[in-house]
């Protein structure tokens, strides 16, 4: 079984938190509500590939001004790939606690859709588990 260090950013602007719909044919959560993120690259800082994947599925336009270590997780999950192919793949999580001074996204491909969600509303959101958890242990829902 392959091992994946996943960069997890929770992006907070004005009270509110961004959450991506994952594409419905692929990923570890398809159709789900979550939070962005992804794996890091050989030889990246863990804050160069927060960063990087911040970039790639959420755009340059999106500034991020601020940005602390929160907590880390793990657990194995089923990938799906475009093609339909599937991999178990055990994941260790980093997650970072993020301020955006703007709102200003073009997500990738990976998505089907962004929001900027009021803690009022997360629990009404069909959160993927992860970020379930994520949510639940800030005390958010």
């Amino acid at each position: 079984m392959r091992q994946r260090v996943i960069v997890c950013p929770v992006i907070q602007n004005e009270g509110e938190y961004l959450l991506c719909k994952m594409a419905a044919d692929r990923g570890v959560f398809p159709g789900q509500w979550a939070l962005s993120g992804g794996g890091m690259e050989s030889g990246e800082s863990m804050e160069t590939a927060l960063r990087r994947e911040i970039r790639e599925e959420l755009g340059e336009q999106l500034c991020i001004s601020e940005i602390k270590p929160w907590a880390f997780r793990d657990d194995t999950r089923i990938k799906t790939y475009p093609d339909g192919t599937t991999e178990e793949i055990y994941m260790i999580y980093l997650i970072f606690d993020c301020i955006s001074t703007n709102r200003d996204i073009t997500f990738n491909d990976e998505f089907q859709a962004i929001a900027w969600v009021s803690p009022e509303s997360l629990k009404e959101m069909d959160l993927n588990e992860a970020t379930r958890i994520t949510f639940a242990q800030k005390g958010l829902i």
